[in-house]
């Protein structure tokens, strides 16, 4: 599925989802059947860990529709280039979303400062310079913070080499950033 389509096909999903009507398709015995042999989805999704987040329900999609890699605030590592490498080179992904949301308690950390534990601190770490580009920019910071985490997370992968960025150039591959409205359930494509 290209990437236009697969997007519309998201954002549809959420509007079902914001409007309680969910057609949670895919979701049956048979479908759980039809997925052994082999995975197709249509999109990629980079999410945050947070739980009240989850990406096949707030899209309204089913079992094997969605490759979905999640982390706190959405941090990109090693391990999750080459899983979202995997989707685009061998599972056909046309779209990776990288999708931030409202209230985000890993942004609100690096905001707030201090010291963080243990490997939260990696957490923090990569969310800094987010949080440092947002400070010159109007609104509240976390919510600058916010939608900035997301820009540079899409900024990473559309760049990195070899398999993302060569896939951008030649326009088979679109990284979209998004904001979920945790009080609403609506997703936004962050311009």
């Amino acid at each position: 599925m290209e990437a236009d389509d697969a997007l519309d096909r998201l954002l549809c999903g959420n509007r079902r989802y914001v409007a309680g009507h969910g057609e949670h398709p895919r979701q049956t015995r048979e479908r759980r059947s039809e997925v052994t042999g082999g995975q197709q989805p249509f999109a990629a999704v980079l999410g945050c860990s947070d739980s009240r987040v989850p990406p096949e329900l707030i899209f309204d999609q089913g079992v094997g529709d969605l490759f979905v890699v999640r982390t706190a605030g959405h941090v990109v590592d090693d391990v999750v280039l080459g899983s979202l490498e995997y989707a685009v080179e061998h599972l056909g992904v046309e779209l990776i979303v990288v999708l931030a949301h409202t209230d985000c308690g890993a942004v609100a950390a690096t905001v707030r400062g201090g010291s963080a534990d243990g490997h939260v601190s990696r957490v923090v770490g990569a969310i800094m310079p987010s949080v440092d580009r947002a400070r010159g920019q109007d609104g509240e910071l976390r919510r600058r913070a916010i939608i900035c985490n997301a820009g540079m997370v899409v900024e990473m992968l559309s760049s990195s080499e070899p398999v993302l960025a060569l896939r951008v150039a030649t326009g088979s591959l679109r990284v979209v950033p998004a904001l979920y409205d945790l009080a609403t359930g609506r997703v936004s494509v962050i311009p």
